[in-house]
């Protein structure tokens, strides 16, 4: 059988500077999920972003799961599992950071 797949972009030219929190997207169907975080223009140095989960999409609760923002011109990533309904990135920029963010999810 093959397993149902599906990637999302959540963020596309968005510009981080401070607190940021991304879409919030719906993927209760998937049992697993990696965000895939560039950087399209500055560097995120010594900023993270942590994952987020919810059951309803509006109140939130912290996953544990980090990750450093990337360097000029990278890409980073962070793996999450058993999330329930609803997943999204928050943090705080120190620097300002254009990103593209997808959210890949397998069942």
């Amino acid at each position: 059988m093959v397993r149902r797949s599906y990637n999302a972009v959540i963020e596309r030219n968005v510009e981080w500077k401070g607190d940021f929190a991304t879409e919030p997207y719906e993927a209760a169907w998937a049992s697993e999920a990696i965000f895939f975080i560039e950087s399209l223009k500055g560097s995120g140095k010594e900023s993270v972003a942590m994952v987020q989960i919810s059951a309803n999409g509006m109140k939130w609760c912290d996953e544990g799961t980090t990750v450093t923002l990337p360097e000029d011109g990278k890409t980073t990533f962070c793996k999450v599992a058993q999330f329930g309904g609803w997943l999204r990135l928050v943090g705080n920029a120190k620097s300002p950071l254009k990103v593209l963010v997808t959210l890949s999810l397998k069942e």
